[in-house]
């Protein structure tokens, strides 16, 4: 008997998938752990191994199309074997639970004559005109009996001769006005000679499909920020220290050392004596999580990932440098895999490098926090009664008042400004 292939469920959110690519057609033989096609889920784009041996006789997904997760998404048998009947079988099998649930909801009572006899208001988008302004003059292009056109534009016709019945309006409901006067010349609509060549003189948009990345991404921030009541707390680090400290620590280093690393192991630190920011909502309940897992948001081509840090607070700064890198390279290539981005219990959101000096980011669910860090500025600070250059980061931490309270936030940031202030304290022996 021939086996069913189906959409899998390649990460713990995802509820359908796009079919990027096949690797195989229609006729190929297909061995058990061979590369079959490239699936997008709402993480990444990943591949698709074959569960079974034999010949691919059926696809019944296309490439670009999306499927919801357990959709028949091939069909592997023996080369000539008949599969139609257990297909259609298998598709039997899906759609009856939708009859049954149709079959189930009432049919609604008839409306009253006197209702369906009135008439419905019905409201009619007018399309945007994008077509070029070219018209023939020996061709009425208006021939609607009332022509619509504005005072001015019509005084200005008036004086110019212009058969407004020859323009087509680009105003408001193909109404006339005066730029379609100005450029009616000699029987042709042009654009005026002031303009550059390519100017764009119309309107114009361009549309693409949603991402199966880009709705997770809307589904789950939407989700945090309209469910958890977020609150901010924002401070001001001096980075003196830690920007000697690097330098010192990179001239003798093979492994380089970024800030943001600098800042993950600073969290981490921090989390172990705030084990509250350490926590998640779960609705009737209040986990506090004893291990450290920091998620680290990273940009990719369709949106964002979180590949995570495990156990950020057991590992050196060279060890969370190279993971982080790591890390970013994976996702660059499209190769991080679930593992890599699930069990966080804290994010950092990091935008210093594009010389961001200070936002908000919104929470990582089930995270109670996220740590919103800014670019390292030099301006003036008092130190020691006198004004002088100084290195500051700005800091914000976005919490979920339903974990966190606004002290325990507050003690949270006050031992990372202390930690980071201090590097010697941070990294101590046998941490770098």
């Amino acid at each position: 008997m021939a086996e069913i292939v189906r959409m899998p469920k390649m990460s713990d959110t995802m509820t359908e998938g796009v079919l990027v690519k096949w690797h195989k057609k229609v006729g190929d033989k297909v061995k058990i752990g061979e590369l079959m096609a490239e699936i997008e889920t709402d993480k990444a784009t990943m591949e698709f191994e074959s569960y079974f041996d034999g010949v691919l006789l059926n696809i019944g997904i296309e490439e670009g199309k999306a499927a919801p997760v357990d959709s028949i998404l091939a069909v592997i048998g023996k080369e000539g074997e008949d599969f139609k009947a257990q297909l259609a079988a298998e598709q039997a099998k899906a759609v009856a639970p939708i009859a049954e649930v149709a079959a189930a909801v009432p049919t609604p009572a008839p409306i009253a004559s006197k209702v369906a006899a009135e008439p419905i208001s019905t409201t009619v988008a007018v399309p945007v005109k994008s077509e070029p302004r070219v018209a023939d003059v020996t061709t009425p292009v208006n021939t609607d009996d009332r022509v619509k056109v504005s005072p001015l534009a019509k005084k200005i016709a008036q004086e110019k001769g212009v058969d407004l019945g020859m323009l087509k309006g680009s105003g408001d409901h193909g109404r006339i006005v005066k730029r379609d006067i100005d450029w009616f010349k000699q029987g042709a609509f042009v654009q005026p000679a002031t303009l550059a060549t390519g100017a764009i003189t119309s309107e114009s948009f361009e549309e693409v499909g949603v991402s199966q990345m880009r709705k997770t991404i809307a589904k789950r921030l939407s989700e945090s920020m309209f469910t958890a009541p977020h609150f901010y707390l924002t401070m001001d680090i001096d980075m003196d220290d830690v920007i000697h400290a690097r330098e010192s620590i990179n001239q003798i280093n093979s492994v380089k050392i970024s800030f943001n690393d600098f800042v993950v192991k600073a969290v981490a630190s921090s989390l172990r004596q705030h084990p509250a920011v350490n926590s998640s909502w779960l609705g009737d309940r209040i986990r506090t999580n004893h291990h450290i897992n920091i998620g680290i948001a990273v940009a990719v081509e369709d949106g964002l990932l979180v590949p995570v840090v495990r156990y950020a607070d057991t590992k050196t700064l060279s060890q969370i440098a190279t993971e982080v890198k790591a890390y970013a390279q994976k996702a660059k290539d499209k190769k991080l895999q679930p593992q890599d981005w699930e069990g966080n219990t804290f994010t950092i959101s990091n935008l210093g490098m594009f010389n961001i000096e200070e936002f908000t980011a919104i929470i990582n669910t089930p995270d109670a926090c996220i740590l919103a860090v800014g670019a390292i500025k030099q301006i003036p600070v008092v130190k020691n009664g006198m004004v002088q250059p100084g290195n500051v980061m700005k800091v914000t931490l976005s919490c979920d008042h339903r974990v966190v309270d606004g002290v325990v936030g507050a003690k949270f940031l006050n031992t990372f400004k202390a930690l980071l202030e201090n590097p010697i304290v941070l990294l101590g022996q046998g941490n770098i």
